[in-house]
């Protein structure tokens, strides 16, 4: 059975999945009222919403997409990530080295429009989890640059990281920010704030260039992840048949035949056979 056949239709997507997460965020007021919700605090009025921001240093590095990244009118920066475990392991997601990275990448972009250190921004990285990120059962985890040999003494950098667990039922935390936890976890809504989520949602899956977009990101993914798969194979295929000429030129080796002999069994040129020779040497 094809892959393909196994995605989650588009009219299955949920708030919690990557592609809706960011068209409903492209709302900023409503983009705006999650992260308030959040951050349990006002923030400006959003100047800027991208969904799916990449960015690449170099022509071979690695890019990295930003679900949803934001700037204020107060100059603050926020990028807001959906992640959901998807038949992973907590640990693969590597949570901590991608929050460093995002910031380092927020960071670098800025610093491309200006030369001074003290015109970076304030900036957040958010972690919206539908798991518990470091399993301790807490409903939000924050991170800040903090002296060790005196914790009172704060880095003051401007940023921040947070992770928020979302399958955290605990009835300590603000009403607003336990239901939006509900809504995120389980599709319903009980308040104005996640009803107006849930219609954004139902809306959404009504838009037939987003269902489009929805499914030729879906089949670049799935030809990627072919063509990795072929390439393990081809991959396996090479490795193999290494193993195999070296097991084959060490015996004619020990049978004392001529490279010329060789060469002319094993259909390998001489600088292979060479390689090969001071490979079982360096292993003796």
């Amino acid at each position: 059975m094809s892959k393909l056949k196994t995605m989650k239709s588009y009219d299955e997507l949920v708030f919690s999945d990557d592609f809706m997460f960011g068209k409903v965020m492209e709302d900023k007021e409503l983009c705006r009222e999650v992260l308030e919700c959040l951050l349990q605090q006002p923030i400006g009025e959003l100047t800027e919403v991208q969904t799916q921001r990449e960015f690449r240093y170099t022509s071979d590095g690695k890019p990295i997409r930003l679900d949803v990244y934001n700037e204020d009118s107060d100059g603050y920066i926020y990028d807001a990530e959906m992640e959901n475990l998807n038949n992973k392991t907590v640990e693969t997601h590597q949570l901590p080295k991608r929050s460093r990275f995002y910031q380092g990448a927020i960071d670098i972009d800025f610093m491309d429009k200006t030369y001074s250190y003290k015109l970076l921004p304030e900036s957040r990285v958010i972690f919206i989890c539908t798991f518990d990120p470091f399993k301790l059962g807490l409903s939000r985890y924050t991170f800040r640059e903090r002296c060790d040999e005196d914790p009172k003494l704060c880095l003051d950098d401007g940023t921040e990281k947070v992770f928020y667990n979302c399958c955290y039922r605990g009835e300590e935390i603000p009403k607003d920010i336990r239901n939006l936890y509900e809504f995120i976890d389980t599709g319903h809504a009980s308040d104005e704030l996640t009803e107006r989520l849930d219609t954004a949602v139902a809306k959404a899956r009504r838009n037939e260039v987003w269902r489009t977009q929805y499914m030729k990101e879906w089949v670049v993914i799935q030809d990627a992840r072919d063509e990795g798969y072929e390439d393990g194979l081809e991959t396996g295929r090479k490795e193999g048949e290494a193993e195999r000429n070296y097991a084959v030129v060490e015996n004619m080796l020990k049978d004392n035949m001529s490279i010329e002999q060789i060469m002319k069994y094993t259909g390998l040129n001489e600088a292979s056979i060479d390689e090969i020779r001071k490979s079982i040497f360096a292993d003796a």
